[in-house]
């Protein structure tokens, strides 16, 4: 079976700000770095649906999906959801439904045996939007909401999330925080946005914050040592990955030391707990990653991992 590489064009079309880093630039990047890599013709390619009412619902708040939908603005107009780093603008919604909907299409793909992984190409982000809260340029929380169809359509008990983005997930912690079904895996630099997240293993939780000036060493050890071991706890019957690359070396709106390398082994960790566990199933959204070239050279090893 191929792999599943799901967009659609929407994404592109939600506009920020200038100057802001969360561009449709990211998607052309990927997209231009698989093309170049030859791996193109070699994926499997999906458009995303939108994301239904039913299917957000059972992560965020209806009333909170009511606000999104009455705010979503006209032509020329920009609203802010947060301090002013996550905004709506006129194809903002559909979008957010999109990368939304990414992940359950996604989801149905592998656990139907359509394909052994899919990797979501998708934007606004979602690990920081919390059960009724955007922030962190995340609208609708992405993985949370296919990981919730996971449980609920397909009747799964064990889903396992996890999230090498440099920020930490503080959405999606908080969306599954007391749900059994769900383990949360995390690394992240510690303290930086959202200033959430400290080292903890629980029944559900296992975060692993590293400082400023993490390299590849360091991040692969506590790999090892935290995840690894309650990954294959766990036994998850899907993995999910909130996949972001701005950890890498090149970023400048962090300050994680990682290289392309790194993304392809933390993939060939996590494709060989799917494989022990999970009958190889995989999905994998796309959550940070604002140095261009960093990002579609990253992308482009995860994605090669998977398929490989």
């Amino acid at each position: 079976m191929a792999l599943a590489f799901i967009t659609h064009p929407d994404c592109a079309r939600h506009r920020v700000a200038a100057h802001h880093p969360e561009t449709a630039d990211r998607l052309a990047a990927i997209e231009d770095r698989l093309i170049a890599s030859g791996l193109h013709t070699v994926v499997q390619h999906f458009d995303a649906p939108l994301a239904d009412r039913a299917q957000l619902a059972r992560v965020h708040d209806e009333d909170y999906i009511d606000t999104i939908e009455a705010g979503a603005p006209g032509s020329d107009e920009m609203v802010c959801l947060d301090e002013g780093d996550t905004v709506m603008t006129e194809h903002s919604l559909d979008a957010a439904r999109r990368a939304a909907g990414a992940a359950v299409l996604g989801v149905d793909l592998v656990m139907e045996n359509r394909a052994h992984a899919a990797f979501c190409c998708v934007r606004p982000p979602g690990h920081h939007a919390e059960t009724s809260r955007a922030m962190g340029f995340c609208i609708f929380n992405n993985i949370a909401v296919g990981a919730a169809h996971a449980l609920v359509h397909h009747g799964l008990e064990r889903v396992a999330i996890v999230d090498f983005d440099v920020h930490h997930g503080n959405g999606t912690e908080q969306i599954f925080g007391d749900d059994s079904r769900i383990l949360f895996c995390s690394t992240f630099q510690h303290p930086f946005y959202p200033f959430t997240g400290h080292e903890a293993e629980t029944a559900n939780l296992v975060d692993a914050p590293l400082p400023a000036g993490t390299g590849s060493e360091a991040f692969r050890g506590a790999i090892r040592e935290h995840w690894l071991p309650a990954l294959n706890q766990f036994r998850p019957q899907l993995l999910m990955i909130s996949a972001g690359f701005d950890g890498h070396v090149e970023e400048e709106m962090a300050h994680f030391m990682l290289l392309d390398d790194d993304y392809a082994w933390i993939t060939g960790q996590l494709s060989e707990i799917a494989r022990r566990h999970a009958d190889g199933r995989i999905v994998s959204c796309l959550e940070g990653g604002y140095a261009l070239s960093a990002l579609g050279r990253s992308a482009i090893a995860h994605i090669r991992t998977l398929i490989d």
